[in-house]
């Protein structure tokens, strides 16, 4: 009991904005402290911890897909895409909704960087779907939940993490991840094409977006596309590690800036520094939260849910439920980057008790991430989409369009659930 109140104070200290990293760490050495039974002496095995932390090669794929979103990021790669997408769908209503979908995926496969996706979106697609004449809440529900995309298709950082925390290969998940997220962004554009046919005025065609030439579609299209499959391709065809192929596609997104002539110093500059400060900000979350997990299982924490879904309950359906229902509830509050640290660990040996397949249960944890990402009135998609967007569109016009690709998601996230041959279809 003691486990689970060390549990309970940490989620306080997290939701009254208490930085995760000190969060974890004190509540650690506090526990320890004060707990005649532990001392101190639980943190001499950390050093070591730490050390493999730091020397593990899944994760330095972290930093460097960070450095290929944030370059890609600055190439004006995302306008020109969108503009391509949009005046292949101008004579289509709701053409441009869909083109933003197809643009967010790309994006997501490019970038894997949810924040950056949904700003760029928010700057870029938002004011032309407005000037077209699209409702205000399909506009933005459309544009945060293309932006949220990079969550589950990859190369997604989550993915990474989750392919570290729960001992599998990245690049099986990162195929297991494939089918799943283009079923969701099938599942968007369904609906879009459903809503622009009942409901014509939240959709109209986009007569005034200009023509674009067969050689600048190819242009902006094919390089990201090229990029694209270079760096998945080579983790699927077991030609490169995860870590390998983000190296590559740095170089990559590198290139893509020089053709674009977007590269300079400040750029360069700007995507090192950010890259520094988000790695850093990941890595010391992650030893913050192995002092937590030192402590929390020498207090029996894991052992105790280990019998209380196993023994006590006894169903993997009910555990399964319980565990996307606490994802989805926690998702609302905190980050999936502390999720991944210190939820997923704790349900790892029960995954393992139930026998439960590791790579189909990360997929189902991004899908739930997602979901979590975009519902109100935490979800931190709608907050990167309010401030880039500022007061062209009220805070209730974007919690209402975003409820029904909420349900798409959850949709999306019961069809995983039902049909699990939609993970190992690639695999």
């Amino acid at each position: 009991m003691i486990a689970m109140l060390m549990f309970v104070v940490v989620l306080l200290l997290l939701l009254v904005g208490i930085p995760v990293a000190f969060a974890f760490g004190t509540i650690s050495i506090v526990f320890a402290l004060f707990i005649p039974e532990l001392g101190l002496e639980v943190f001499e095995v950390l050093p070591f911890r730490i050390y493999g932390i730091m020397s593990n090669t899944t994760l330095m794929a972290v930093p460097l897909f960070i450095a290929m979103g944030l370059v890609l990021e600055k190439s004006k790669m995302a306008e020109r895409l969108l503009i391509s997408m949009s005046a292949l769908f101008r004579d289509v209503r709701g053409g441009l909704a869909v083109s933003v979908v197809l643009v967010g995926a790309m994006l997501a496969a490019s970038t894997g960087i949810v924040s950056a996706s949904v700003v760029m979106m928010s700057v870029i697609a938002l004011p032309l779907m407005l000037k077209s004449g699209y409702d205000k809440g399909l506009a933005s529900g459309t544009v945060a939940a293309s932006g949220t995309l990079g969550q589950i298709i990859p190369p997604s950082i989550i993915l990474i993490i989750l392919g570290d925390v729960m001992s599998v290969s990245v690049g099986e998940l990162f195929m297991g991840a494939i089918l799943p997220g283009l079923v969701l962004v099938g599942l968007y554009i369904l609906y879009i094409i459903i809503v622009s046919y009942f409901k014509p005025e939240v959709a109209p065609v986009a007569k005034d977006i200009k023509q674009v030439s067969l050689k600048e579609i190819i242009i902006s299209i094919v390089p990201p596309l090229l990029l694209m499959v270079s760096v998945l391709g080579s983790i699927f065809a077991g030609i490169a590690s995860p870590t390998e192929s983000a190296a590559f596609g740095v170089i990559g997104a590198l290139l893509l800036s020089a053709l674009n002539k977007s590269f300079n110093f400040e750029m360069l500059k700007y995507a090192t520094l950010e890259t520094v400060k988000l790695s850093g900000m990941i890595f010391m979350i992650l030893i913050g939260a192995t002092a937590f997990s030192l402590v929390f299982n020498e207090l029996g924490g894991t052992d105790l849910i280990l019998e209380f879904f196993s023994q006590d309950i006894g169903d993997v359906w009910i555990f399964i439920a319980i565990a996307m229902l606490s994802i989805f509830i926690l998702g609302f509050f905190i980050d999936f980057i502390e999720i991944s640290f210190i939820i997923v660990p704790i349900l790892v040996p029960v995954m393992e008790a139930f026998g439960i397949d590791p790579i189909w249960f990360a997929v189902l944890i991004a899908l739930n991430l997602q979901a979590s990402f975009l519902t109100p009135p935490f979800g931190l998609s709608l907050f990167f989409l309010k401030g880039a967007a500022g007061d062209t569109i009220k805070t209730l016009e974007i919690y209402k369009g975003i409820i029904p690709f909420i349900l798409l998601q959850l949709l999306a996230l019961g069809l995983v659930i039902m049909f699990p041959d939609l993970v190992f279809a690639f695999i």
